[in-house]
C-alpha cells in the first residue's frame, strides 16, 4: 500500500509537540547553560588539551582496530553456513546491553594482573598483563565494538545478490577478483559509516575511562569533566571542558550520518549465495580461526563474571542489594520516559512526512550529539542554585537515560508505526479511531514487538549505567553501577564479583522481560 500522510490533528500535535519541546530543552537548554557558565577558551589547562587528545588518539584506535578486526569476521559470517551461527550472531548483540562497568569487571578478570591469561603467561615465565592505560581503554572499547561493526559489515555482505556470486562462477573468477568487483564496494560503502559510528561512541565513553584510564597521560574529555566536579568543584571548568565535549561528538555525529550512505548492490530473488570461492582449505582455516577468537574474546569476559561472582551473590552486603533495588526504580522510570517520548514523536513524524517529518524524527536523535555527562553538567548548573542535586540524583538519571535511549528506541518504533498507519491507517480513519480509541485498539496490538525490544534496550541500558549518577548521587543513593565501581576501587574483588554478576542478570532480566513481553501473544 502507498505511503500515505494522515491528517495532523490538535492532539497528534499537541502530543508531539510536548515530546519534541522536552527534548530540545533538555538538550539545548543544558547546552545552554553549559555555555553560559563557561570561560573563554584560554581557561583550558594543558591537561584539557592532553585530555581532548588522548579522547582523540583513543577512538582513532578504537574505531580502526574494531572494524579492521570486523572485517574478516563479517566475511566469514557471510560466507559460512554452520551450525551455531545464528547463535554467534546473537551473541555479537550481547555487548551492547551489557553494563559497562560489568564488561570492564570481566576484561579485568581475563586480561588483569591476576586474570587468566595473566596466569597463563606467569607459566610461560612471562610477566603478567596489565590493561590500565591508553592499551586498557582500547582494548575495553574494541570489546564492545567490534560486534556493532561486525553487524554493519555483514548487514552490507548480505545484501550482495546471490546471482553476483553465480555470475561470478560463470565467468570462473578467482577469490581475488570477487574481493576486488564484490566485496571491495561493499566495504567502500559500509566501512566510513562503520568507523566514524564507533570512533562517534568512544568519545562518549566515561565508564570505560573512568575504570581503566586516569592519570594525566589516559584521561578522556568526560573524565576531565568529572575530576573538575567531584574533586576541584570548578563549575566553569566543567562546563568548558562540556563544550569541548559537544564540539567533538557533535562533528562526529555529522561525519557519521554523513558518510553512512548503504551499498547499492541491485535486486536479486533473495536467494541464499553460494560462496564457491570459499571452498578451499586454507579460506576454511581463516575462517575457522577468526570466528573462534571472537567467540572466545566475548565469552571469556562473561564466563569469568559468573564464574566468580556466583559464590558470593548470596552473601552481598544489604546496601548492594538497596543500590540494586534504586538501579531497578531508575530502569523502569526510564524506560517509561523514553517510551512516552518516542510513540509520540514517531506519530507526528509519521503525519508530517516529508521535511518536517525528518526535522521531526532528527529532534529524537539529537541526544547523539550531546553525551549523558554533559547533559548531567547542564542540569547540575541549572539546579544547583536552587536546590540540592544530591537529592535528585535518581530522577535526574532517569530522566538522562531516557534521553540516551531515545534514539534507539525512536529507530525501531518509527518505521514500524509509519508501517502500521500505512496498511490499516485508512480504515482506521474510516471507523473514526482517534486519541486512545487508535492507540488501544491499533497501535498497542500492532507495535507489541517494536514497543517490548525498545522498552527493553531501554531498561538494559538504563540499568547499567555510569554517568550522571556520578556526578550527582552520594554513597547513600548510589546506584547498583556506582557501587562496583566503589567495590572495584576499593580491591573488595569478592563483593565486587559478585555485585558484577548481579548487575548483569538484572539487565539482561530487564531486556528478556520486556522483550519477552513484547512478543506473547502478538500475533495480531
Amino acid at each position: 500500500m502507498a505511503e500515505r500522510a494522515g491528517p495532523v490533528t490538535p492532539r497528534v500535535a499537541l502530543m508531539g509537540g510536548l515530546a519534541a519541546g522536552a527534548i530540545l530543552l533538555l538538550v539545548l537548554g543544558s547546552i545552554s547553560a553549559v555555555a553560559l557558565r563557561a570561560e573563554a577558551w584560554n581557561g583550558l589547562k594543558p591537561s584539557d588539551w592532553a585530555a581532548l587528545r588522548f579522547t582523540l588518539l583513543q577512538a582513532v584506535l578504537s574505531a580502526a582496530i574494531s572494524v579492521g578486526l570486523a572485517i574478516p569476521v563479517a566475511r566469514a559470517l557471510a560466507r559460512r553456513r554452520f551450525r551455531g551461527r545464528g547463535a554467534l550472531i546473537t551473541l555479537l548483540g550481547a555487548p551492547f546491553i551489557l553494563p559497562v562497568i560489568v564488561a570492564v569487571f570481566g576484561l579485568l578478570a581475563v586480561f588483569g594482573r591476576s586474570g587468566m591469561a595473566s596466569q597463563i603467561l606467569g607459566w610461560l615465565g612471562l610477566p603478567p598483563l596489565s590493561i590500565f592505560g591508553l592499551h586498557g581503554v582500547v582494548l575495553a572499547h574494541v570489546f564492545f565494538n567490534l560486534p556493532l561493526a561486525v553487524r554493519l559489515i555483514l548487514q552490507g555482505w548480505m545484501a550482495v545478490p546471490a546471482e553476483r556470486f553465480r555470475l561470478a562462477a560463470s565467468l570462473n573468477f578467482s577469490g581475488r577478483d570477487i574481493a576486488r568487483h564484490i566485496e571491495w564496494p561493499v566495504l567502500r560503502e559500509v566501512v566510513p559509516g562503520a568507523l566514524m559510528t564507533v570512533f562517534l561512541i568512544c568519545t562518549t565513553s566515561f565508564a570505560v575511562a573512568l575504570t581503566l584510564g586516569g592519570g594525566p597521560r589516559a584521561t578522556t574529555i568526560e573524565l576531565a569533566i568529572y575530576q573538575a566536579f567531584r574533586f576541584d568543584f570548578d563549575l566553569s571548568r566543567a562546563a568548558l571542558l562540556a563544550l569541548l565535549q559537544v564540539a567533538v561528538s557533535g562533528t562526529a555525529a555529522l561525519i557519521a550520518l554523513r558518510v553512512a550512505q548503504p551499498a547499492e548492490q541491485g535486486g536479486g530473488l533473495d536467494r541464499i549465495a553460494a560462496r564457491w570461492d570459499a571452498s578451499t582449505p586454507t579460506a576454511r582455516t581463516l575462517d575457522a580461526v577468526f570466528l573462534s577468537l571472537v567467540a572466545l574474546f566475548l565469552l571469556a569476559p562473561l564466563l569469568s563474571i559468573v564464574i566468580r561472582g556466583l559464590p558470593g551473590i548470596l552473601g552481598l552486603p544489604a546496601p548492594v542489594f538497596a543500590a540494586a533495588g534504586r538501579s531497578v526504580l531508575v530502569a523502569l522510570t526510564s524506560t517509561a520516559l523514553t517510551l512516552a517520548l518516542a510513540l509520540p514523536l514517531a506519530v507526528l513524524a509519521h503525519r508530517l512526512r516529508g521535511r518536517g517529518g525528518k526535522a521531526i524524527e532528527g529532534l529524537g536523535y539529537l541526544t547523539i550529539a550531546a553525551s549523558p555527562l554533559v547533559i548531567g553538567t547542564g542540569l547540575f548548573i541549572v539546579i544547583f542554585p536552587f536546590a540540592n542535586p544530591v537529592a535528585l540524583a535518581l530522577p535526574v538519571t532517569a530522566l538522562v537515560n531516557a534521553a540516551m535511549a531515545l534514539p534507539f528506541a525512536l529507530r525501531v518504533l518509527a518505521p514500524a508505526l509509519a508501517g502500521v498507519e500505512d496498511s490499516y491507517g485508512r480504515l482506521a480513519d474510516s471507523l473514526r479511531l482517534t486519541g486512545i480509541a487508535r492507540l488501544r485498539l491499533l497501535w498497542l496490538p500492532r507495535l507489541r514487538r517494536p514497543l517490548g525490544f525498545a522498552a527493553g534496550l531501554a531498561a538494559a541500558l538504563s540499568m547499567g549505567d555510569l554517568g550522571v549518577v556520578a556526578l550527582f548521587a552520594d554513597p547513600e543513593g548510589a546506584t547498583l553501577p556506582l557501587v562496583l565501581y566503589r567495590l572495584m576501587a576499593a580491591y573488595r574483588t569478592g563483593d565486587a564479583a559478585a555485585a558484577a554478576l548481579l548487575l548483569l542478570m538484572l539487565s539482561l532480566a530487564a531486556f528478556w522481560v520486556f522483550d519477552r513481553g513484547g512478543r506473547m501473544d502478538a500475533d495480531t
